[in-house]
């Protein structure tokens, strides 16, 4: 698991196996598969709700990364309701919403996981995974 600090172009979404977890599935990590685009590889991948992650904004702040015309044209998040603005422009479900970098093991493809977690209403704590896209780093 790690930040994407270089401009990346957006590839394939991978399948995954599971990608809601709601309260106690989500504790004290929620664990699922996806398979590799590239060689069909099942990958597992652990989120911890307050430990896993990097604001999604690194991604999208001055372009740095990838301008935020490509994550919503993905479909990786969604433009945040005026309620919930203060949590940034870019959210899934108008919750936090954090991304990683994972590589698949078996041929070293690029992925990006987008994720979001936290209360949705009094009682209900969900972890939605977006998905998990391959990509390629630009020169």
């Amino acid at each position: 698991m790690y930040s994407i600090s270089k401009k990346i172009s957006i590839g394939k979404k991978a399948t995954l196996a599971k990608d809601r977890f709601v309260n106690d599935e989500a504790i004290p990590a929620a664990i699922t598969q996806f398979t590799c685009c590239s060689c069909n590889h099942e990958n597992t991948i652990k989120i911890s709700p307050y430990q896993s992650g990097f604001p999604i904004i690194q991604v999208y702040h001055e372009d740095k990364v990838l301008p935020k015309s490509g994550l919503l044209k993905n479909g990786m998040v969604a433009e945040t309701s005026q309620r919930m603005i203060h949590l940034g422009e870019l959210t899934v479900n108008d919750l936090p919403t954090l991304y990683f970098g994972t590589d698949c093991p078996s041929c070293l493809s690029k992925y990006i996981c987008v994720f979001s977690y936290g209360e949705r209403q009094p009682g209900l704590e969900i972890l939605q995974i977006s998905g998990i896209w391959e990509y390629q780093e630009l020169k």
